[in-house]
């Protein structure tokens, strides 16, 4: 075939991507939300190709699953006045001091070491720094493989392996300094992400919405929780028996994101993106499979390219079967692209 006439190699579809073994020095260990959680996505990333120089970006990709470039960017720690805006001050500072003192234990569940409250502040600000990046472009899309988990973080409160809330913190940075009329929080973690829900009850400036095993850990999550005041109807539970099928479960979860969409409007979709519904985990399971959270994250993608101009940011909160996590991350990459 002459030069002129043959066809140029696809374009590679780019991903802003947060991660790395910083987040491995969180250390938890013997604990479900350990380290190696960070090491199994990055393995799989590194396995998958996924993650490429400037000179494999001329070579031609036959292969359309295969068809992602993560562009790795730049950590950077949230300030405390950036904690602040979602956390009592002075339980920042406590956070702060129980790392200098060498960590320990907040709660039954909540394990800290020495470099925690670091570890926690660089989640929640590559959080700041993905919704930023989004939102200049040109990449449209995020992910951040970053722990510890923060959807249970409360305001004033550890909880459910949580530091620090890294959804909630990236959403009021993107409403009070990068002036998003309304952002939506998409939480399909197994649990319910009771922090992110009080942090933003009341607040009319973000729709946060959760599909979530029931009854189930913490508890919270009932339909009927709905927002209060000027924030009234901008919560969306959505509770799931055990045993629900994936065909019932997919169809709940696309008539919540359309409730959602049309109560929110948003400028930026965040997804707290837990893959401990997946049938392997040890501590959820709602029977899940890893071609589910494709779906999932496909039906939020269509949603983002329809009404916020592409815009989304995930965040990694739960999953704890090592080798099912990585390869659900892999799928939900792939799918993010849209």
């Amino acid at each position: 075939m002459p030069q002129s006439m043959r066809q140029p190699p696809p374009a590679r579809r780019r991903i802003a991507y947060f991660g790395g073994d910083d987040f491995r020095r969180h250390r938890t260990e013997p604990h479900v939300e350990q380290p190696d959680r960070i090491a199994a996505i990055e393995q799989a990333i590194a396995a998958a190709g996924l993650i490429r120089t400037p000179s494999d970006e001329t070579r031609s990709v036959s292969d359309p699953a295969t068809d992602i470039t993560l562009v790795p960017e730049p950590l950077r720690h949230a300030t405390v006045d950036e904690l602040s805006a979602v956390h009592d001050r002075d339980y920042v500072e406590a956070i702060r001091t129980v790392a200098a003192e060498g960590g320990g234990r907040l709660d039954p569940d909540t394990v800290m070491s020495g470099d925690s409250f670091d570890v926690a502040c660089l989640a929640a600000g590559s959080a700041i720094a993905a919704v930023d990046c989004v939102l200049d472009g040109p990449m449209r899309r995020a992910a951040c493989a970053v722990r510890p988990p923060g959807h249970h973080a409360r305001p004033a409160a550890a909880m459910g392996f949580c530091l620090f809330n890294t959804a909630a913190v990236a959403a009021r940075h993107a409403v009070r300094t990068r002036g998003c009329q309304r952002v939506l929080i998409v939480d399909w973690d197994v649990h319910h992400g009771n922090g992110t829900q009080e942090i933003f009850y009341a607040d009319p400036g973000v729709v946060f919405t959760s599909l979530h095993r029931s009854p189930f850990y913490p508890g919270t999550g009932d339909f009927d929780e709905t927002g209060t005041g000027r924030g009234l109807g901008t919560t969306l539970n959505v509770p799931l028996p055990f045993g629900i099928s994936r065909e019932r479960y997919r169809s709940e979860f696309e008539q919540v994101i359309e409730r959602a969409i049309d109560a929110g409007q948003p400028d930026l979709i965040l997804i707290s993106a837990g893959f401990d519904a997946h049938r392997d985990d040890p501590i959820g399971s709602l029977g899940l499979t890893t071609e589910d959270f494709a779906e999932l994250t496909r039906i939020v993608a269509d949603a983002a390219g329809g009404h916020c101009n592409g815009r989304i940011v995930s965040l990694l909160e739960g999953g704890y079967h090592l080798q099912r996590l990585g390869e659900s991350y892999i799928a939900h990459l792939r799918a993010l692209v849209g």
